[in-house]
């Protein structure tokens, strides 16, 4: 039998009073996935983030995760979040980095139990998953906002989820810390099969290291593998983005 898919969008339609954001839209992610989903600003990506993690209703069509109704979804420890929130914490906010990723138990924990010497391990591989339990006992406020965004991937990897899901994570990050932090999530996606989905305006960098990109402006213009996607000529992408796109092939320069 073959495995539902992680999200399931068949005919999905939304829209603010008059105005419509995503219209007749349908996709389908499955286990060990790395989709980029690309488009330009208010082409209705976030929105549908929105609908994913059940914060918005679909007002048509229907939505499905891990074969679940996502009205009734309750299984969320299955899902890791990361918003882009990269610049959040301010240089006094009184957390350490080991207690901001303990925070991501608090779904399966409850709120107000106490964290166990098992817990703090769990915390503390997580770091290192993503390269940073040497700022274990270091205060969040101080880290760098690409540093602070390796924090939150070990943050929502602690529930141990099949599924990360990302809103243009590397906002006001340095280029270096880019490449860094696309690297880590291919680590996860590849070594620890963690499928990924990932809203970014950085197409080139990341369709390099994705296995599918989804291509969003109101209507879903393309949807599939990442190969299929290279053969896309610039003038098409072009001209569902809305403006001239010049992309990189085969990691050459522009």
């Amino acid at each position: 039998m073959e495995e539902l898919p992680l999200i399931d969008i068949r005919d999905v339609s939304f829209r603010y009073e008059n105005r419509v954001v995503l219209e007749h839209i349908s996709l389908q992610v499955r286990a060990g996935e790395f989709w980029a989903l690309i488009g330009p600003n208010g082409s209705g990506k976030s929105t549908l983030l929105k609908l994913i993690l059940g914060l918005l209703p679909p007002q048509q069509g229907d939505i499905r995760l891990f074969g679940e109704p996502v009205k009734t979804f309750r299984q969320r420890e299955k899902i890791g979040y990361v918003s882009q929130k990269s610049n959040s914490f301010n240089s006094g906010f009184p957390a350490t980095v080991l207690e901001v990723v303990k925070s991501g138990l608090t779904r399966k924990k409850g709120l107000f139990r106490s964290f166990t010497k098992a817990d703090e391990k769990k915390a503390l591989d997580a770091l290192e998953t993503v390269r940073m339990s040497e700022f274990a006992h270091e205060s969040i406020g101080q880290l760098s906002g690409g540093q602070q965004q390796r924090v939150f991937i070990a943050r929502a990897l602690i529930g141990e989820p099949e599924l990360l899901i990302m809103d243009e994570p590397t906002v006001g990050i340095d280029e270096q810390n880019v490449r860094q932090f696309y690297s880590i999530l291919q680590h996860l996606n590849e070594d620890y099969g963690i499928a990924i989905v990932l809203v970014t305006h950085e197409i080139d960098l990341v369709t390099n290291l994705a296995t599918h990109v989804a291509c969003l402006n109101r209507t879903m213009h393309f949807h599939g593998v990442q190969s299929d996607y290279e053969q896309m000529g610039d003038d098409d992408v072009a001209k569902w983005y809305g403006h001239p796109v010049r992309r990189l092939h085969g990691g050459e320069s522009s």
